[in-house]
């Protein structure tokens, strides 16, 4: 059965939409009776009301076809509309009057041909041309016109994030070298700001006269050498040594203000002091610290033990976040939660594997209760966990978090 083109439209839209059609064809329908003047052509009407009674019911009958179809080519429309963001609209109508004006302003000469048969269907051309060229130029260039003309609007400024800034690297961040891995990884792109005053540092350090401070002044510049070859990466250098700041931080700060540029770096004080001033912050430490493993040797932390391992006395547990925990000598505390003294953590190619033994609570617990043991099960002295653990096991349970 086929679909109604107008489903879930209410049906006084469309008689109202009839109307208008109806009293626009009664309207044409007197005009052209009118014209004729002639009366008493069909009883007691003329031919004005004729017309009037012919084109109401022609209105009547199209009108419904009209409605239909008008009321069928906006909800196309709406769906079409729904992968659109609204930016994307703003910016292109703002685009369409701006090139409807510039169309308008080149067209305009066309009307001294003398011809209106001439001059409007040209002018006409130019206009729908230039306002489809803006439109579609505006709606790429979304943002921008958005802060060209959306404060005037009255419009909310859009929300620039700082990784979509130019980034400011800071001497600390080359030293480091892991930015390389970061931007590998497709997590930083776009244009990398050197600020002169870091490449003084940095020379500086790689001419110095002890062989550690050598070594990491060589290393940043290497690292900027290679951000260089990087593709999705244009590394700019700014010229700019502003003898008014003495300090290298504040002359970042500066620099990061005067360009509108994020400040990435390292350093976790200067990372604070710039935020204080107004300054977007890319702190690599902080992201460091956000993808650390969830415990590290010499943590402790509560598992419920689920299943036995693959080694004699080993159970198995899960952390919150589905990373496998492998418990020696704790074949006993299955089903039970217990805390575990973590003692190493492992990663493979099918997630991170946590490595532990029981607690010394949970060992003075089991002790002083015997029914907790099978009869006759010696337990001997506390070895280091193996990390001999089947990779396919550890899918087979989902028990690795993937990446590390």
């Amino acid at each position: 059965m086929r679909r109604p083109l107008t489903r879930g439209v209410p049906n006084g839209v469309v008689e109202l939409l009839r109307l208008f059609v109806v009293v626009f064809a009664a309207t044409l329908g007197l005009l052209i009776g009118s014209s004729f003047g002639v009366d008493n052509l069909v009883g007691p009407f003329n031919a004005a009301w004729v017309g009037v009674i012919i084109g109401s019911g022609v209105g009547y009958a199209l009108g419904g076809v009209l409605g239909r179809t008008t009321l069928s080519m906006v909800n196309s429309t709406e769906r079409a509309l729904r992968s659109v963001s609204a930016e994307e609209i703003v910016g292109g109508v703002f685009g369409g009057i701006v090139g409807a004006v510039l169309g308008a302003a080149v067209a305009w000469p066309m009307f001294f041909i003398g011809r209106p048969t001439l001059s409007i269907p040209l002018f006409g051309f130019v206009m729908v041309t230039m306002g489809m060229l803006g439109f579609r130029v505006g709606a790429s260039k979304r943002e921008s016109m958005l802060g060209m003309f959306g404060v005037h609007a009255g419009m909310a400024p859009p929300v620039v994030t700082a990784s979509s800034l130019p980034k400011l690297v800071d001497s600390s961040v080359a030293i480091d070298g892991r930015v390389l891995d970061v931007v590998r990884a497709g997590f930083l792109h776009g244009t990398f700001l050197v600020a002169t005053p870091v490449i003084t540092e940095l020379q500086g350090l790689a001419d110095a006269g002890d062989a550690t401070r050598r070594m990491k002044g060589r290393r940043g510049l290497e690292v900027l050498e290679s951000l260089k070859r990087e593709p999705g990466v244009e590394v700019t250098v700014l010229d700019e040594e502003l003898p008014a700041v003495p300090e290298v931080d504040a002359k970042l700060v500066r620099l990061c203000i005067d360009h509108d540029a994020a400040l990435l770096t390292l350093d976790t004080n200067l990372a604070k002091a710039a935020a204080v001033a107004g300054v977007r912050v890319l702190n690599l430490h902080a992201l460091a610290m956000a993808m650390r493993p969830p415990v590290t040797a010499g943590d402790e932390t509560d598992v419920l033990l689920m299943k036995t391992g693959r080694e004699p006395g080993q159970a198995v547990g899960y952390l919150d976040d589905g990373t496998m925990v492998v418990v020696e000598h704790a074949r006993d505390s299955i089903g039970h939660a217990v805390t575990v003294t973590v003692t190493s953590v492992v990663t493979t190619a099918n997630g991170r594997l946590v490595f532990g033994r029981l607690s010394d609570v949970d060992q003075v617990t089991r002790a002083a209760t015997p029914a907790a043991r099978p009869r006759g099960n010696r337990r001997g002295p506390v070895r280091e966990p193996s990390p001999r653990v089947d990779p396919a096991d550890v899918v087979a349970h989902g028990g690795a978090t993937p990446g590390a």
